[in-house]
């Protein structure tokens, strides 16, 4: 048994989980269909507790008034911030599951500072995850754009990424803007030109097509308002952006997509993955450095940008997309996107974990022999603790309350045809989701756990009966 240790891919993947189109899918139902975590899972919540409507989600508030555009609302509707438990119970969830929170949250820019710093503060239990503020802040049709100036939009961005960067060390601030003009400048550069500097990463989102006039028209040849990009174009114009921050910040920084995917209201389900895989293709085939994470929005969707197409006789259920395998087998399991993974040292047990996100965490390599494929595979361990364990490119995690776990799906889709020395590796993100003040300097980056023994193998080549 070695120690192991799990830095970032060198372009890491995300994925949407809920918004104004969707409901939050929970994080178990996604990796069993996808078999792997994401970096990341980006939860979108807006905040604006001062409006009469609020807290409640404001199609809800308005659901007896005519709408004919999505953001035709008085504020944004994404769920509500800090209502019904949320979105804390949801982040949570997303770390237990061995991955980092990406929240993207659209706030009234009248807030005070010290309302901002509740905010902040209500972050600091939740690792080094993300935020995303206000974002695509140089358009029109988000409330902080209605309500608000450009310039104070830009200077809110600022402020605000001052406070979390106060309150909240560990937290990642992520400013998304517009594209950089084929003239060499930023949209709206003037007002927005300190926000490159006081962010931690940059992101644009892009949409190679895009229905948008959804739900409120349909997208039909000479009908419907929706466009259509091609990827070269898309390329280009992340390539002339990523220049020009760099000039505006006078350093370079990361620089993701926090919304990608392609609609298939436009090219239809069944072409709708094609343009994804090839844009992201783009990326490994060139070897591009700074280019740093596509999250795909999103993983379920009343419309077709999701993986799955919610069901509308059950919002619960989710109706699976051939893009869905498309992205799995030639995205998210493409070394490119996966996370490095660096075997150290021998280890004994008790052996202490270290979680410090989905980028960086310290864990075990433990190698079985396989006589050939099993029909039986289970993993037991006793302990409540919570693990993410892969073994034969399968992602499974185990419940602090739960002690066995079935890995046999690591070997329907990959049997093992001769016999072979497999390695079974274990991480241990939190088990209630969030960092534990423990009176440690790093609590707010690392959470800690010692596992005091060796997982139980039940490996079993032979079943006890066969039916005739």
């Amino acid at each position: 048994m070695k120690k192991l240790h799990m830095g970032p891919a060198r372009c890491a993947l995300d994925i949407g989980d809920g918004s104004e189109r969707a409901e939050y899918v929970n994080q178990d139902y996604i990796l069993h269909k996808l078999g792997r975590p994401h970096r990341a899972v980006n939860i979108m919540y807006t905040y604006y507790p001062h409006d009469a409507e609020w807290p409640q989600r404001i199609s809800e508030a308005w659901k007896d008034k005519t709408i004919n555009f999505a953001w035709d609302y008085p504020y944004d509707d994404y769920f509500p911030y800090g209502a019904n438990g949320q979105p804390f119970e949801q982040m949570k969830d997303i770390r237990r599951h061995g991955q980092d929170v990406l929240l993207t949250l659209t706030l009234d820019c009248g807030l005070s500072d010290d309302e901002l710093r509740a905010v902040a503060r209500q972050l600091r239990p939740y690792g080094r995850m993300m935020v995303r503020v206000n974002h695509e802040c140089t358009g029109d049709w988000f409330q902080h754009n209605k309500r608000y100036t450009y310039e104070q939009v830009g200077a809110f961005f600022v402020r605000f990424a001052g406070i979390l960067h106060e309150e909240a060390p560990q937290v990642r601030v992520i400013f998304c803007g517009g594209f950089c003009t084929s003239e060499g400048r930023m949209e709206r550069e003037d007002a927005f030109r300190d926000c490159y500097a006081a962010a931690d990463i940059w992101s644009w989102d892009s949409y190679p097509a895009l229905h948008y006039g959804w739900p409120y028209d349909i997208a039909e040849v000479g009908g419907g308002r929706y466009k259509a990009d091609p990827i070269g174009m898309i390329v280009e114009n992340f390539t002339r952006t990523h220049a020009r921050a760099v000039e505006l910040a006078g350093q370079d920084k990361p620089m993701i997509t926090a919304e990608f995917n392609t609609d298939g209201d436009v090219t239809g389900p069944r072409m709708q993955g094609e343009s994804v895989v090839r844009f992201a293709h783009y990326w490994r085939d060139n070897r591009v450095d700074w280019f740093k994470s596509i999250s795909l929005y999103q993983f379920r969707d009343r419309g077709r940008l999701g993986l799955e197409r919610e069901d509308p006789n059950n919002p619960s259920v989710g109706v699976e997309q051939p893009m869905l395998a498309a992205y799995r087998e030639q995205v998210l399991n493409d070394p490119w996107f996966m996370p490095e993974m660096t075997e150290g040292e021998a280890a004994a047990f008790p052996a202490q974990l270290r979680w410090g996100g989905s980028e960086d965490a310290d864990g075990l390599a433990i190698p079985i022999a396989f006589e050939g494929n099993p029909e039986f595979c289970e993993m037991t361990v006793e302990q409540a603790i919570g693990l993410m364990v892969e073994l034969n490119g399968r992602w499974f995690y185990k419940a602090p309350g739960t002690a066995t776990v079935d890995l046999m799906s690591a070997f329907f889709d990959k049997p093992l045809t001769d016999p072979a020395t497999l390695t079974l590796k274990l991480f241990a993100p939190p088990a209630e989701g969030v960092n534990v003040d423990d009176g440690s300097p790093d609590w707010m980056e690392n959470y800690r756990v010692t596992l005091n023994e060796a997982p139980k193998l039940r490996i079993r080549y032979e079943v006890p009966g066969i039916v005739k």
